[in-house]
């Protein structure tokens, strides 16, 4: 038997095909059954708002050949939804580097004082030391440091960054900074009494960091002095961890230590 189509009119009465055209902003066109000739201001799922010279708006159905382009019939269609854009740039402000994979570990090692100064660290510069290949290892306190570089040995392929917390000249914790001496290991500190403080107080929308006395602990004082909950530091630095999305987040005296002992470690200038 022969299969005929259910559309009965002749095909020299057909409409021809009319090109889909998306219906992006600032599109001008002209709706076939009214003449209302306006832009394109607004797509949603089968409408299309069009605002004319006067500012008047007008919501009509996205139907086939329902309007005119330049005096010829389209048919409108929702834009494809925008692909999305890759950052250019990595949190520490270093240009990004799409689908890079992680170069394999060099023998060198960046070592950094203290469990939030690690993840601060991370998050920041964490893209850019798995391109150049450099593992952070966390430094649990200071008083080990002298152990840690005897034992890891520095050499011209192994280099050894550290970054110690609250380093000023005259502290411990600058005695001990002091009697490394190898030149393939460099040791650098922030001037900041927890590293807390190195995050802007603009980024967490205080005027700032506030003034703790003397023998009270500074994690505790400063949440009692700003109203935070003081029974959970751990919790309140994920919070302030939370609220740092790149390197225009952070004070300058840590972003220049960070960057120093990066350089070192990836082959700069050995410490003098």
């Amino acid at each position: 038997m022969r299969q005929y189509s259910p559309d009965l009119t002749p095909p020299w009465k057909r409409p021809k095909p009319v090109a889909e055209v998306p219906a992006e902003p600032g599109l001008v066109v002209e709706e076939a059954g009214t003449g209302f000739c306006g832009a394109v201001i607004r797509c949603e799922a089968g409408t299309v708002t069009l605002e004319d010279r006067f500012g008047k708006h007008r919501v009509f159905p996205l139907e086939p050949r329902g309007f005119l382009l330049e005096g010829r019939p389209v048919t409108l269609v929702r834009p494809a939804p925008a692909a999305p854009v890759r950052p250019s740039r990595t949190a520490s402000g270093s240009v990004a580097v799409p689908g890079a994979r992680a170069r394999v570990a060099r023998a060198g090692r960046i070592y950094v004082e203290g469990r939030h100064d690690a993840e601060l660290v991370e998050k920041v510069w964490g893209d850019d030391l798995r391109i150049e290949g450099v593992v952070v290892e966390y430094l649990e306190g200071v008083d080990d440091l002298p152990a840690i570089v005897e034992s890891f040995a520095p050499g011209p392929d192994a280099r050894l960054g550290v970054l110690v917390d609250h380093l000023v000249p005259g502290s411990k914790e600058w005695r001990i900074a002091e009697s490394v001496t190898s030149e393939h290991a460099l040791v650098v500190g922030h001037p900041y009494i927890d590293i807390w403080e190195a995050v802007k107080p603009s980024s967490l929308g205080i005027p700032a960091w506030p003034s703790v006395p003397r023998g009270q602990d500074w994690k505790t004082g400063v949440c009692r002095a700003l109203g935070w909950p003081s029974e959970n530091t751990g919790a309140v630095w994920q919070a302030i961890l939370k609220r740092v999305r790149s390197y225009k987040d952070l004070e300058p005296e840590l972003l220049g230590r960070v960057e120093e002992l990066i350089d070192f470690v990836t082959g700069g200038a050995p410490a003098e």
